[in-house]
């Protein structure tokens, strides 16, 4: 009996230690690397970067919460921008509308396209549209790979504090660079991952010199980063 117990407990301590190990072990498909890393992480990197977990639509109140203006000065990035009357402007994990209804106004005949991958984020947006009654926002249903934007349609796409939780960014990137025209601006907002001061779990921030190693994979070129916000990079790309 004992030896019979034994031998169990040294077979499930073996299969224990071999799935233990199983789970450290680093794969690759495609672009892409999985291993375990970070508990705010998907276990998948890309250029040596863990992918961060998507914020759910649980953080709207988050995203519109009222000292938000303070902490990033989004009407300095928007100047950042700037918008012009009849732009086409695609804000890309646009949420609720934080910044679409910002720029609605500011395109006039223009047009804003609301991209998010959550049909919960799109109801509030939808929401908003019609409390405000806003003309020139169009909602899109996105995917993990697509911004299911028209082709060479869009002046300026913006990114705030998304692109880090892309699932697929080498494919959502090339989809980007698809609705671009061939002079337009890709303006990418992420805390900066150079400065301890800001308040952001590490996975939540980026480098500009991560950022462009990835842009530059994905034939974006850094034209500048303009150093005006609070706590994040305002880095422009545009096509290579």
């Amino acid at each position: 009996m004992m030896k019979t117990m034994a031998r169990a407990l040294f077979l499930f301590s073996m299969v224990w230690t071999l799935s233990g190990c199983h789970a450290q072990e680093k794969s690759t498909t495609g672009n892409y690397t999985f291993r375990t890393g970070d508990p705010n992480g998907i276990g998948k990197w890309y250029l040596g970067r863990e992918i961060a977990h998507v914020m759910g639509f649980q953080g709207i109140d988050w995203l519109e919460r009222p000292n938000r203006e303070k902490e990033e000065s989004t009407s300095i990035l928007l100047q950042n921008m700037d918008i012009r009357p009849g732009d086409v402007i695609a804000d890309i994990g646009a949420g609720s509308g934080y910044h679409v209804f910002k720029m609605a106004p500011m395109v006039g005949k223009g047009l804003i396209y609301a991209v998010d991958i959550q049909e919960e984020m799109l109801a509030a947006l939808r929401n908003n549209k019609d409390l405000w009654k806003v003309k020139n926002v169009m909602p899109i249903k996105g995917s993990e790979i697509s911004v299911n934007l028209p082709e060479n349609a869009v002046d300026k796409v913006l990114l705030v504090d998304v692109y880090h939780e892309f699932d697929h960014p080498v494919e959502m990137i090339l989809s980007i660079k698809k609705a671009l025209r061939a002079d337009g601006k890709l303006f990418l907002i992420e805390y900066r991952g150079e400065d301890d001061g800001v308040p952001i779990k590490k996975l939540h921030k980026m480098t500009e010199k991560q950022a462009e190693k990835e842009m530059r994979a994905a034939g974006m070129k850094l034209e500048r980063n303009i150093g005006n916000l609070p706590w994040q990079h305002c880095m422009v790309f545009v096509k290579n």
